[in-house]
């Protein structure tokens, strides 16, 4: 016999959950750029010069 007509081991499950994991892996990540380019962090009250003293500085102040 040359196994022709049989079925592959496992069936039809992982033709379901292989492409139904690849899915949530890539709506997971699109969520994440989503929320990343959405959402815009207040500012945050910080020292504006290195004798204002003591407190966080930032690096290049967006606000």
């Amino acid at each position: 016999m040359t196994g022709r007509g049989r079925s592959l081991p496992g069936g039809w499950l992982p033709w379901l959950l292989v492409p139904a994991g690849l899915l949530l892996f890539v709506g997971a990540n699109a969520h994440l750029v989503y929320v990343a380019f959405k959402s815009q962090p207040d500012c945050v009250a910080h020292v504006k010069s290195a004798d204002d003293g003591e407190g966080y500085r930032a690096a290049k102040s967006a606000c």
